[in-house]
């Protein structure tokens, strides 16, 4: 009965990873309900060893309807497996519980700042070229990669808003290229799970299964209906992050 529970998480986490980031707020917390007397770190590492597949196949299939900008994004992906690899490490040394307080307040205000420009997003103008453009987005993909390694919840969406921000992406491509990234990100972590013992591979097929039939189901989604599609979902997720982490820091 647990793996049925679960694996329809997993399938709902993979349809919204898809779109825009966010799949483990939905997955982590029905593996932590289900099997509460569990290690974090091998419930984690079982998030992982299903969402970097469901992962994978959105970026493989926004890759053949979106002109991906590969120049900039391959080496971007690197620097955010460097940075993810090196916050898990850290994380061994340091405790992020500052974070936990520190989160729903910048995503707060991450939320108020996409509503506040209601343009933000909707129209694709990369504002760099060349090696300008993967300067910066190696610098997003190292500083945020290292976020998810260290700490993790919202990577997602803390990719697709400094896309768009930084690098004057829409939506949809912001989304695109976050998946990239966080698939980068996703494999770290999961290496790092995997070499310690932290997977429980006999949940990870049907997680995994799931997880592409999701992320399938989303990424045409997005495709269908567009940047608009996206940001309204990019909304609704931060919202839902900022309850969830404002919960966990200051009620729990």
């Amino acid at each position: 009965m647990e793996w049925i529970i679960v694996s329809l998480a997993s399938l709902l986490a993979g349809f919204v990873d898809a779109i825009v980031g966010g799949g483990g707020l939905i997955l982590t917390p029905a593996l932590f309900a289900t099997f509460p007397t569990a290690p974090p770190a091998t419930l984690l590492g079982t998030n992982k060893s299903a969402s970097v597949w469901g992962t994978a196949i959105a970026t493989w299939q926004y890759g053949r309807r979106v002109q991906m900008r590969w120049q900039a994004l391959l080496p971007a992906a690197a620097a955010g497996f460097a940075g993810a690899f090196f916050g898990a490490w850290t994380v061994t040394v340091i405790s992020a519980d500052f974070l936990r307080k520190l989160l729903p307040v910048v995503l707060i205000v991450l939320l108020l700042y996409t509503l506040a420009r209601k343009d933000l997003g909707r129209h694709h103008t990369p504002r760099f070229a060349g090696r300008t453009e993967t300067l910066a987005a190696c610098l997003i993909g190292v500083v945020i990669g290292f976020y998810d390694g260290f700490f993790g919840p919202g990577t997602g969406s803390f990719f697709v808003f400094l896309f768009v921000r930084l690098l004057g992406y829409d939506f949809l491509n912001a989304s695109v290229s976050a998946k990239l990234l966080n698939l980068a990100t996703n494999a770290a972590a999961l290496i790092l799970f995997t070499a310690k013992g932290h997977v429980w591979w006999h949940f990870a097929l049907p997680l995994a299964v799931a997880n592409v039939i999701g992320s399938v189901l989303g990424a045409q989604m997005a495709l269908k209906h567009g940047a608009g599609f996206v940001r309204g979902i990019f909304i609704f997720v931060v919202g839902a992050l900022i309850l969830k982490t404002g919960y966990d820091a200051f009620l729990r």
